[in-house]
């Protein structure tokens, strides 16, 4: 991969932070956004701002085009078999508390039971510890191992007759495992159960195909993958969708609305898309999956594992750090402690050399509390990143913990 070409396409890599350039290694946060991106949101609203569906004039058609045509992207970025099986949400977090609201409370109650991995991130555990309060069904948690990988024989004595939805990300946004979400699949279909996948951080890294992962629902954001932010995706079987009431009621998800007969409902995906959505977001959104699909995935993923694997031979060797997460299948984040010193300090510190890292709990309360720890430094990977940068993150790194021991 030419990752000086791929970098020229980012300008904020040119800018300096408090006088040194910036070296961006937030990328499991958000990714930055590459110029042919922002320009196809300046295009939007320069030629073409309307509202979508029911103008008839040109700018409305236009926008609705080129709105459906990322529908049609989606698609095929991720596999799926049809555009209608593509619902656009705000973000990742949207589309699984649609998926809690619509499918868990029309099918969940006293009796059942949903598997959620200690991986999660909070929005994959929230949601359903609200509709668990509400609908009385109980949430039964897939432990994970010293190493940061789900426990698959815990999985496997864990789901039974009253499993009804597993819900588990496909790749852990605090250590970077990636899990075995095609078997998961295949197991929970064997009990009867479906398989809810929070892809928001395999979407930039990993091929991912639902139609071969036979998931039964998949959600990913679009600032996470090179795009803007407010924007994300629900992918939904067809069936599945068609059978779901809607969550969120208003203008475009109706077909007709009357106060004597009652209100009907579009066809999916529009019934799960009520009001004006962020449209050039959605269209910007587009342009950066085309952007991925130029460079190759399968470039960007090998190209960070590449990266993955040189931090974690230069970070091992600092006296006094702790890895945490060293599953053996991992995508490009390394999650650390250094004893005697404080995550923010060291994220506050490194940040005055133009280091940007993440601190904190990663919205991963539960799995940081089973490694002992209320926080990490994270680091994680992008195409744009280079090894020399990581080099500059560990000098910088060091000079951090000579100042805070």
């Amino acid at each position: 991969m030419d990752v000086v070409k791929v970098r020229r396409d980012f300008p904020i890599l040119e800018r300096q932070v408090h006088g040194h350039p910036l070296i961006y290694l937030d990328n499991a946060a958000t990714s930055q956004t590459p110029r042919q991106v922002i320009e196809t949101l300046d295009h939007y609203y320069r030629h073409y701002n309307a509202n979508i569906h029911r103008g008839l004039h040109t700018l409305a058609d236009e926008a609705t085009v080129a709105y459906e045509t990322t529908r049609e992207t989606v698609r095929g970025f991720i596999g799926a078999r049809e555009t209608r099986e593509i619902v656009f949400t705000r973000g990742t977090t949207e589309a699984i508390n649609l998926v809690a609201n619509s499918w868990g409370r029309a099918n969940l109650g006293p009796g059942d039971e949903v598997l959620i991995s200690r991986l999660e991130h909070h929005s994959n555990i929230v949601p359903w510890q609200l509709l668990a309060a509400e609908r009385g069904f109980t949430i039964r948690v897939i432990p994970v191992d010293e190493r940061g990988a789900l426990d698959m024989a815990a999985y496997r004595e864990l789901i039974n007759e009253r499993t009804r939805l597993v819900a588990v990300n496909h790749v852990s946004n605090a250590f970077g495992t990636i899990n075995p979400v095609a078997e998961m699949a295949r197991i929970a279909h064997e009990h009867g159960a479906l398989i809810l996948v929070d892809g928001a951080q395999a979407a930039p890294h990993e091929i991912v195909d639902v139609t071969a992962l036979d998931a039964d629902f998949y959600a990913f954001s679009g600032h996470k993958v090179y795009g803007p932010t407010g924007v994300g995706v629900l992918y939904g079987k067809a069936a599945l969708l068609e059978a779901m009431p809607p969550w969120q009621g208003g203008g475009e998800m109706i077909r007709t609305v009357s106060f004597e007969a009652g209100t009907t409902y579009a066809e999916i995906p529009h019934k799960f898309e009520a009001g004006t959505p962020a449209i050039a977001e959605v269209i910007a959104l587009g342009r950066a999956l085309e952007w991925v699909g130029e460079i190759g995935i399968g470039l960007i993923r090998a190209w960070e594992h590449r990266l993955l694997e040189h931090a974690h031979h230069e970070l091992a060797a600092i006296d006094g750090l702790r890895l945490l997460g060293t599953a053996p299948h991992k995508a490009g984040v390394v999650s650390f402690v250094v004893e005697g010193a404080h995550a923010q300090d060291i994220a506050l510190l490194i940040d005055q050399l133009g280091v940007a890292i993440r601190t904190g709990n990663h919205c991963a309360q539960p799995l940081l509390q089973q490694f002992g720890v209320d926080a990490t430094c994270r680091a994680s990977f992008a195409a744009y990143n280079t090894p020399e940068e990581i080099d500059i993150f560990v000098a910088a790194l060091k000079r951090a913990i000579e100042m805070v021991r």
